[in-house]
């Protein structure tokens, strides 16, 4: 999948979990690559939770897509 839409999936927060933002827009907390899928699922978007990594057109903020809780605990 390409095209307009900039997915952006910002650093951990303190509790744990990834904001993800479709062209600004909040969708949801992310925990894994299956949520962030979901999310763009639900937002028209379809990709493999297995491709989450690799998409150039994930923006993915402070760390990459293997992280998923705070610096202190990663």
């Amino acid at each position: 999948m390409s095209g307009p839409n900039r997915v952006t999936v910002l650093p951990p927060t303190p509790a744990g979990g990834r904001r993800v933002r479709v062209d600004g827009e909040m969708l949801g907390l992310a925990h894994n690559a299956a949520d962030v899928a979901e999310f763009l699922r639900r937002a028209g978007l379809e990709i493999d939770p297995a491709e989450i990594a690799s998409a150039p057109w994930i923006d993915w903020r402070g760390t990459g897509p293997d992280h998923w809780n705070p610096e202190s605990d990663a």
